[in-house]
């Protein structure tokens, strides 16, 4: 996600533009020769690293991708109408206890 930041600071500097405006006109009414103030601008740039770039392309990639495999759920469908779907409990079983470990070792 790119968020400008370009104006997030903005009412900072110009109170401090103002700031510094008025103390140089009050130093340049009380002296002869007018003095000149050059005010330089600074902007804010930010560079992301090539890591992140990659992160963002493949967000982007997945984002794009479907939810669900249309292809693979009309194949089961058509597998259990037909009766050729068959579900081995063992392997069943194991990819639950897995899938349970997986989870606990997150936290």
């Amino acid at each position: 996600m790119a968020m400008d930041i370009k104006h997030v600071n903005s009412a900072a500097t110009a109170r401090i533009n103002t700031s510094n405006a008025g103390k140089g006109s009050a130093a340049q009414s009380a002296t002869a020769a007018p003095v000149q103030t050059a005010v330089t601008q600074k902007t804010d740039s930010v560079s992301i690293t090539p890591q992140a770039q990659q992160i963002q392309n493949v967000q982007t990639k997945i984002a794009d991708m479907p939810d669900i495999d249309q292809k693979k759920v009309d194949e089961i469908k058509a597998a259990i109408a037909e009766g050729r779907y068959k579900i081995d409990p063992e392997k069943l079983a194991t990819n639950i206890a897995n899938f349970e470990n997986e989870l606990s070792d997150l936290n």
